[in-house]
């Protein structure tokens, strides 16, 4: 006599279903971060430089000892101490606290100069493209108007009209960058317009905003992030620049380029550091960013054998 449990139909078909179950698939950004790891070696020290940055900007008022405007006072253009671990400036300020507190503003204009010329260009790039025909002409031919002009001349033509502070320097960055970047999207567009599955969307009667939202927007998405994370080296060296001619962030306000340009211009012989630390500041970010940005490319463009989608 057999005292075995007799197995129902869910016991039986249970391990059926555990050999069928699809096998478990990384998501994508964890897949993009080894193969960042893995092939792009001076792409992951560039996106760790970035890491660095973004923790120095969050936690600024941690990692300074004194406040950015903190006037210390007769210590003016001192070497670097135990007390002052970059010097001071000639208003008796912490050098170091200055250079720390100024990766926020950095960072603060880079990603609203970014973020907003990201907004025009990928409007501006994927109605011109999903359009077509007269439409694409004419908004072409304003792209190509506004690319001919340098975008330190346009950059410095809207402050001069809206005069400095954090909000005009990022629409400056913003109207001077989103051309490029509009252009870039538009032959992404193009080519995925034409596409199978675009085309089976339109067949099935889906509406022109759904087919944008759902199947162009998306795999436009790979330019953005491309554009995006080189953008923002551009937009604090450009920051940077502005600041430095006297029309971005109005003092005292702890900018790298106008940290370069008061200070660092008047005592360049007698504290060389006033105009060495800043620059090295500037120089890390953008290095940061580029890098990161550069791999990010070779990783997302589906053209290159070595991206992460040709590996897909």
């Amino acid at each position: 006599m057999n005292d075995a449990t007799p197995l129902n139909s869910d016991d039986r078909l249970e391990p059926l279903f555990e050999q069928t179950k699809p096998p478990k698939r990384h998501h994508w950004v964890l897949d993009l971060f080894i193969q960042l790891v893995k092939t792009k070696p001076l792409g992951a020290f560039g996106g760790l430089l970035v890491l660095l940055m973004v923790m120095t900007a969050v936690f600024a008022s941690v990692i300074a000892p004194y406040g950015p405007n903190d006037i210390h006072g007769e210590s003016i253009v001192q070497p670097p101490s135990r007390t002052f671990y970059l010097g001071t400036d000639a208003l008796a300020r912490d050098v170091f606290s200055r250079i720390v507190h100024g990766a926020r503003v950095s960072l603060m204009v880079g990603f609203g100069a970014v973020g907003l010329s990201l907004l025009l260009s990928t409007i501006v790039g994927i109605l011109s493209g999903y359009i077509g025909g007269i439409f694409d002409t004419i908004v072409q031919r304003c792209v190509d108007a506004i690319m001919s002009f340098p975008w330190l001349v346009i950059m410095l033509t809207v402050m001069a009209i809206l005069g400095p502070g954090i909000r005009n320097v990022i629409l400056a960055l913003a109207l001077a960058g989103f051309a490029g970047g509009s252009r870039v999207i538009r032959g992404a567009v193009l080519a995925i317009k034409e596409s199978e599955y675009v085309m089976a969307a339109r067949a099935i009667g889906c509406k022109q905003r759904r087919v944008v939202l759902k199947h162009i927007l998306p795999n436009v998405a790979a330019p953005i992030i491309v554009l995006g994370t080189l953008g923002l080296g551009n937009a604090i060296l450009a920051e940077s620049a502005l600041s430095f001619l006297g029309f971005g962030v109005p003092p005292p306000a702890p900018s790298w380029g106008r940290m370069l340009s008061s200070d660092g211009m008047d005592y360049m012989l007698q504290s060389p550091g006033l105009a060495v630390f800043p620059g090295l500041a500037i120089s890390i970010a953008v290095f940061g960013f580029n890098m990161l940005g550069d791999a990010l490319r070779d990783l997302l463009d589906p053209k290159l054998t070595g991206g992460l989608r040709g590996r897909a």
